[in-house]
């Protein structure tokens, strides 16, 4: 009787089976993560372009979210110094209002209405911090209330808390730019201008209805002074204007980039789905023809006819 060995098959068909069920695992790991490897060593010649992609994408990653935050703080020194200048303007209207009607009835109380706009202006926030403080952002810039405080004794100066660092951020790899303003610089002329009218009330009396010659005459040389003040402000508020263009440019730009690594990193780590999907199902086959012909093998053995 002829002896039939059945060892070497057995081994060919035990390596196919396990090489077959090797391929469906990968498969399945790909279309499961829907990325081509789960770490570096499965992207071979591709890891090091991989990782000098990913050292780059957090580079712009970062860039990106300073630029954002200082974007955003330099919206909210915009919004400051426009209620400054705006408030200024209040004020110098409210005097031209007052010499128009010949009568200052309402000009005071107008006048500090406009002097609290300044205040809350310059002592501005951002995330919690004093954005017109310099590096004293966890402090008041300016302790004034009303424009009594202006008279009261001590000079203007000592109303400012402030600090004179002026913040600095950069743009990008070589270039940084000052972002900063600080309440002193904005408000000593404003407190100044605010400063001549309660000066004048404190020495002459409160207006009351009609002006005389000589209050209309004061308030007269009211005006050159309040739009000279206004002036610097405009200038200031242009300038931070000009800083607000130039980081929102660099942050579309940063997106772009942003983006545009995102697409090549996921041109060698993303799967092709409907490949992955049919390599799945091919090797999902191939286990179960090995798998088939494995018994089959087992069944034809002598081993099972001597049983």
């Amino acid at each position: 009787m002829t002896r039939v060995s059945t060892s070497g098959n057995f081994g060919v068909m035990t390596s196919n089976l396990m090489r077959a069920q090797v391929l469906q695992n990968v498969a399945g790991e790909q279309v499961s993560s829907q990325k081509n490897a789960t770490d570096l060593k499965g992207y071979a010649k591709n890891a090091e372009v991989l990782t000098a992609m990913k050292s780059a994408q957090a580079k712009v990653a970062g860039f990106l979210d300073q630029t954002t935050l200082v974007s955003n703080r330099l919206d909210v020194q915009d919004i400051g110094i426009g209620q400054v200048s705006d408030a200024t303007q209040d004020a110098r209207d409210a005097i031209a209002n007052a010499i128009a009607a010949g009568s200052a009835e309402t000009l005071m109380q107008q006048m500090n209405g406009a002097f609290g706009d300044v205040v809350q202006g310059l002592n501005s926030k951002f995330n919690g911090r004093y954005v017109f403080a310099g590096a004293k952002s966890d402090t008041q810039p300016t302790t004034a209330t009303s424009m009594a405080d202006l008279t009261a004794g001590p000079p203007i100066a000592t109303l400012f808390k402030n600090d004179q660092y002026i913040t600095s951020n950069r743009v990008d790899d070589t270039t940084s730019v000052a972002t900063g303003q600080l309440a002193d610089k904005l408000g000593t002329g404003v407190y100044g201008a605010f400063k001549q009218v309660q000066a004048y009330v404190d020495a002459n009396g409160p207006f009351t209805g009609k002006l005389t010659q000589a209050q209309s005459d004061f308030l007269k040389g009211l005006l050159p002074v309040f739009d000279g003040v206004k002036t610097g402000l405009v200038t200031a508020q242009a300038q931070n204007g000009l800083n607000q263009k130039r980081f929102d440019t660099a942050k579309t730009e940063l997106s772009d980039q942003a983006d545009t690594l995102t697409t090549m990193v996921g041109g060698i780590t993303d799967v092709d789905m409907a490949e992955a999907v049919t390599r799945l199902e091919s090797a999902k086959l191939a286990v179960q023809a090995s798998a088939q012909v494995f018994a089959s093998l087992q069944n034809s053995s002598l081993l099972n006819v001597l049983r």
